[in-house]
């Protein structure tokens, strides 16, 4: 299999470079007239598209960028997500020597722009800072490890989990959002222990609050409602030892405001 520093050029689907028909360096000259080959701008280019490509995004998702993330749209918008935006492009801008393995953990409710964030920082490291990565649905990613357990499919949990293991960015979308067992804790243990152990850095969206499951008590809850009814916590669909160790692995980036995509459907109908 090539590996995304193998670059073709000059394919079908990507035209011959206009300065370097399509080798890969070009001839430059220096003042004293001497000339040497070095590498073309669009070697760099090429081996962009080829890991963004490598990286899973949906294509719903493939527009999204720090650039195109709109924290001030309509009305009222929220302060924390031009914060978020602010966070998300410091976590770029520091990559890989402040983070050293650290990552973020998108936390707020359905329609305020996690996901787009978090591909937009994933978009940005490869362009960027040069990095490799993944994108991967937290519900599809333990439906595809369910299905290794079937004897009529080749691939295996380890053949699954693999790739999720090693990419260099990681970005889980939605964890939490399918019904908490023993066993998909389990897995979820399984991903988050082996990336912290091996310093990997992982982006992950949440429409749970980063709080503990209900009936345990923490300093996060004010002590006359720590043990209130309330909504489902990032606590009870993952369990708390996995919320401590999301802390430990990631710095939480809290974003408050109305379901965008609420807000554009009422705009289309003014």
């Amino acid at each position: 299999m090539a590996t995304v520093d193998q670059v073709g050029f000059g394919t079908e689907s990507e035209p011959v470079c206009a300065y370097c028909d399509g080798q890969g360096m070009r001839i430059v000259e220096d003042a004293q007239g001497r000339r040497s080959a070095v590498p073309c701008v669009c070697r760099a280019q090429r081996r962009t598209r080829r890991v963004l490509n490598l990286a899973r995004i949906p294509r719903r998702y493939e527009h999204c960028t720090l650039d195109s993330y709109e924290p001030n749209f309509g009305d009222g918008a929220h302060r924390s997500l031009q914060a978020a935006l602010r966070r998300a492009r410091q976590f770029v801008d520091g990559y890989p020597l402040v983070n050293d393995g650290s990552g973020l953990l998108l936390t707020g409710a359905i329609g305020v722009g996690k996901t787009h964030l978090a591909v937009g920082v994933l978009q940005a490291l490869v362009e960027e800072r040069g990095a490799t990565g993944l994108f991967y649905d937290y519900r599809e990613l333990l439906k595809q490890v369910q299905n290794s357990y079937n004897p009529r499919v080749a691939s295996t949990e380890l053949e699954v989990l693999a790739p999720v293991f090693e990419a260099e960015v990681l970005v889980l979308d939605e964890i939490g959002a399918s019904k908490p067992t023993d066993w998909v804790w389990d897995t979820v243990a399984h991903i988050l222990n082996t990336r912290y152990n091996d310093k990997r850095t992982t982006i992950i969206t949440t429409n749970y609050p980063n709080l503990p499951p209900r009936g345990v008590a923490s300093e996060e809850i004010a002590p006359s409602a720590r043990y209130v009814t309330r909504e489902e916590t990032l606590g009870d669909r993952i369990g708390e030892r996995m919320r401590s160790r999301l802390m430990e692995m990631c710095t939480t980036v809290e974003m408050q405001g109305e379901d965008f995509r609420q807000k554009v459907k009422r705009a289309s109908y003014v």
